[in-house]
């Protein structure tokens, strides 16, 4: 009983800290299916988190906001600020044409460098009163239980990531959407806005990234210092990208998977009967990294097109050059 209480454990706190890679890798596979790689969504979420927390703050300080007001309130709010970035990120790289690589480190320095401004000025840490009702219902009716960290945002995230699948590969805006990444100069010649589209995607894919910030601070962690492990999520958010073979409805496994591999030091260790000494625990923390690694490579070898990135993914369009 005591082997099985632990693996559910394990999978209930895997699953809940996946869904933070899994907002932040469908908001990147959006950007990504227009042409961009936009390396700025560590800082890009913990814009997120801050903005939703500000707004959070407010409302909690305000008093007398409903439950639900307040959630919703903490979510667009998220979503804003994180789309803010990701116009500043798309008026750079797709009117000015800078340099997509540089252009999106700079925005995670700069992200992340506010976050933490803003966090240290949000005194009281008054948003996280609203935990309880991020955690809404398993944190009221099951205190206890493992299943308290997947409140609403975890069922929005897995929506989402469906929903992006559906758009991108049976609709007539996906299909667009996708042309704009393989060849920009076709997609222009036969009338599609190639801009338009590209700020589109890129305001909506770095406003859903916006959202695991959120979500890790105001739902799995819970806690104080929580903001400042963002961008280490960031990272492995992206990573998914390539897990997930750039595939929306398959990240949602992917998730879970990256999830189990990220807490996979802290748990496996302390499973009863396996013998492991703690000192594996950084080299089990290794593993989201390696079989990242593993995939990239076995994907490379095969050579499916359908299993590689957009073909101008990383390349400015100039439209003068058609």
């Amino acid at each position: 009983m005591n082997i099985l209480s632990s693996i559910f454990g394990y999978l209930m706190s895997a699953i809940p800290l996946g869904m933070t890679f899994l907002y932040g890798c469908t908001g990147e596979i959006i950007t990504e299916k227009v042409g961009h790689l936009n390396l700025g969504i560590p800082g890009i979420m913990c814009m997120g988190a801050a903005g939703g927390c500000a707004v959070l703050q407010a409302c909690m300080t305000a008093g007398n906001v409903p439950a639900v007001l307040v959630v919703i309130l903490g979510i667009i709010g998220s979503f804003l600020v994180a789309g803010a970035m990701g116009l500043l990120y798309a008026f750079l790289t797709v009117s000015l044409k800078a340099n997509q690589n540089v252009t999106g480190l700079t925005m995670t320095i700069f992200g992340v460098g506010l976050m933490k401004f803003i966090f240290s000025n949000l005194e009281g840490h008054m948003y996280l009163k609203a935990l309880t009702y991020f955690r809404y219902p398993f944190s009221v009716h099951m205190p206890g239980s493992a299943l308290r960290y997947c409140g609403p945002m975890v069922l929005l995230a897995i929506i989402i990531a469906l929903v992006a699948s559906y758009v991108l590969t049976r609709t007539k805006v996906g299909l667009h959407l996708r042309a704009v990444g393989e060849n920009p100069a076709t997609a222009d010649a036969v009338g599609i806005n190639v801009s338009a589209y590209k700020y589109v995607a890129t305001i909506v894919g770095s406003g859903i990234a916006g959202l695991g910030g959120l979500f890790y601070v105001m739902d799995y962690a819970g806690s104080q210092e929580a903001y400042l492990s963002i961008e280490t999520y960031g990272w492995l958010a992206i990573a998914l990208v390539i897990f997930t073979l750039w595939r929306p409805h398959i990240s949602i496994f992917g998730s879970v998977v990256f999830g189990a591999l990220f807490v996979a030091g802290s748990y496996i260790p302390s499973i009863p009967g396996l013998h492991l000494s703690m000192t594996a625990t950084p080299l089990l923390k290794m593993l989201p990294y390696v079989v990242t690694i593993i995939v990239l490579a076995i994907t490379s070898v095969r050579n499916k097109r359908e299993n590689q990135p957009p073909a101008g993914l990383g390349v400015n369009y100039y439209r003068e050059e058609r």
